[in-house]
Formats: C-alpha cells, sequence, structure tokens
C-alpha cells in the first residue's frame, strides 16, 4: 500500500511516532520524513535507526513556513504533533490552543496546498465531552479537520479524516511506567481514584486504528477502534502480581482535569455511527448553515442512545490485563530478568 511512497510523521519522535517506524522500516515504503521541534530526540532517533529511509526534519506545527519545507513530494501524513499533557495544559491552555487547533490547520492548509493524498489526523477519547483544556483543543482540533475533509468534499484529490484512540499503554505520560518505576523502588503506587476507568490500547492498536482510517477515510470521517477498558484498582493490581510484589496502594486523589471515565464515542455521534466490527466510522454532518433546517429537523433517535465510555465497554479482569501488560516489550524484558517469564 505504500509503496515508493513519502510518509510525513509530525511530532515523529513521539511513542506513536517510534511505532509506525517500526511497522514500515522493513516495508517497500521509499520514505519517511520525522517532523518535530526536537532536536534531541530526532538526534537520539537518528542514531539508534541509522536507516537511509527516514528523515528528519527541525521545525514547529505553529510556523507555517517551517511546515511548507517539508511538505514537497510527500504523499500521506499522519499527523501526531500536539501537547498531551493534562495538567501542563490546564495552566498553559493558549499554548495547547495554538499547536493542537493552529498548528493542525497550518499542517492542513499545507497539506492541501502541496497537493498530498491524505492526511490522517490523531485525536483522544478526552476530546469528547471535555472537561480540561488538553481535550477542548484536541476536540477544536477534530472540528478544525472535520470542517477541512467537508469543504473539500468527496471528489477532492486531498483526504481529511480523524482517528480517536483512548489510553495508549506506557506511551509518554502515561501511569504504566510511573507505577512499575514505584513499584521496583518499593515505593507505594499512586492512585488517583481506584474505580476510575481507562481504555486500554496498545501502541500497535493505536497504528492499527490509523492505518484502518488510512485506507477506508472519506473526508470528514472519525474513526474509533473498541477497546476494552479495566479500573485502576485492576490494572495496579495486575502490575503488583506480575512483579510479585506487595507493595502498598495509596490513594492520593483526582488530578487536575481528570474524569472518572472516558468517552470514546458521544452518544450524537453513537445516533450516525457505522459499525465495522473492529471500528466505528462516524461520518460528518453533512448540513450546511440553514439554521431552520438545524432547528426544526431534530434527531429523537439521539435521546435513546448511550456513549461508548470506559464504564460501559467491555472490562478486563486481572488476568485480562495481564495478558495486555505482556504485549508491552519493557514488562516482558523486566520479566525475563526477574524469572517470572
Amino acid at each position: 500500500m505504500f509503496k515508493d511512497k513519502v510518509l510525513l510523521i509530525t511530532g515523529g519522535t513521539g511513542s506513536f511516532g517510534n511505532a509506525v517506524l517500526r511497522r514500515f522500516l522493513n516495508s517497500d515504503i521509499r520514505e519517511v520524513r520525522i517532523f518535530s521541534r526536537d532536536e534531541k530526540k530526532q538526534d537520539d532517533m537518528r542514531h539508534e535507526l541509522q536507516n537511509p529511509k527516514v528523515k528528519f526534519y527541525i521545525g514547529n506545527v505553529r510556523d507555517r513556513q517551517s511546515v511548507d519545507g517539508v511538505m514537497d513530494g510527500v504523499d500521506y501524513i499522519f499527523h501526531a504533533a500536539a501537547l498531551k499533557q493534562v495538567p501542563s495544559c490546564e495552566f498553559f491552555p493558549l499554548q495547547a490552543v495554538q499547536t493542537n487547533v493552529l498548528g493542525t490547520n497550518n499542517v492542513l492548509e499545507s497539506a492541501v496546498a502541496h497537493g498530498v493524498k491524505n492526511i490522517v489526523v490523531l485525536s483522544t477519547d478526552k476530546a469528547a465531552y471535555p472537561i480540561n483544556a488538553m481535550g477542548i483543543s484536541k476536540a477544536m482540533m477534530e472540528k478544525v479537520a472535520i470542517a477541512k475533509g467537508r469543504a473539500l468534499g468527496k471528489s477532492a484529490k486531498t483526504t481529511v479524516c480523524c482517528t480517536r484512540y483512548g489510553n495508549v499503554m506506557a506511551s509518554r505520560g502515561s501511569v504504566i511506567p510511573l507505577w512499575v518505576e514505584q513499584i521496583k523502588a518499593g515505593k507505594p503506587i499512586t492512585i488517583t481514584d481506584p474505580n476510575m476507568t481507562r481504555f486500554m490500547m496498545t501502541l500497535d492498536d493505536a497504528v492499527d486504528l490509523v492505518i484502518y482510517a488510512w485506507q477506508h477515510g472519506e473526508n470528514g470521517d472519525l474513526f474509533v477502534q473498541k477497546a476494552p477498558a479495566a479500573t485502576l484498582t485492576t490494572l495496579a493490581t495486575a502490575l503488583k502480581e506480575l512483579y510479585h510484589s506487595d507493595t502498598e496502594v495509596r490513594v492520593i486523589g483526582t488530578r487536575h482535569g481528570e474524569k472518572l471515565y472516558e468517552t470514546l464515542v458521544t452518544r450524537e455521534e453513537m445516533a450516525r455511527s457505522v459499525d465495522m466490527d473492529n471500528y466505528f466510522r462516524i461520518p460528518c454532518d453533512t448540513r450546511d448553515l440553514n439554521y431552520d433546517k438545524f432547528f426544526v429537523e431534530g434527531s429523537e433517535d439521539v435521546a435513546k442512545i448511550e456513549d461508548y465510555h470506559s464504564h460501559n465497554t467491555r472490562r478486563l479482569d486481572v488476568d485480562g490485563m495481564k495478558q495486555l501488560l505482556l504485549k508491552l516489550n519493557f514488562i516482558r524484558e523486566d520479566m525475563e530478568k526477574l524469572g517470572h517469564a
């Protein structure tokens, strides 16, 4: 599918970019361009990979000129550049807007101007019913991307669609590496709320979702992968059992901007979603700015439908959570070192 093509990954030095590279480097793709503002991570990645297929570009999605500089010859874009940390976005919300909203618009405008064939914009479950600055900025990012896709239309040279996924296990900022570190140091595991639930996805799941959207998406589509969830208590118990640890679990209270559970698809979106087995496809609303039509022709179905969230999806037990954790490379390596494999 990617034979002789050029793929651009914005924010490509992050967890997602590294996972995509693992997937594509042994394929017949011609070139992968990594675009990010972190020269240290780029240098580390360059020395580790030593692969002529991978090209590195320093720049920032906030700077349209630097975005234009990476676009020539690009066929496809996975747009992963974002500010993602909930607490830091709470204290610096304008920074989240400049990167997640305005930066995304720069990427989309530049991609259309350069004739890029397909752009997949990566979003988060926090964009559904957002209560924090990170989620609000990601929700606006989705709106910008979907509006661009709607305006381009089905026959356009460029296709813009979005993916939305939940907690990616062991990605940057994930709680799993923190808890493993606490277990190894003999410190208490710090839990915000034992009954809090989160969707559980591996990085490979996230890559699968983006590739699925790339294959099946039409302009303005939003794709969501169905995923299991677990309570924080189940996750902590699974880690303790894997590491044969009896460390204390300490409840510290909910952090700034956190939700009890995460919604992946709102009920308004569920009303028009298309069930595609392991995925939901949510087409964009094709109504125009006809306000009479909007107010007179509402949807009675919405009131009968439930959101798709981490409290009502398939719930993992401790054994199921352990099986999922063992898909993570660093957990498997730890088990081998400890003789628990």
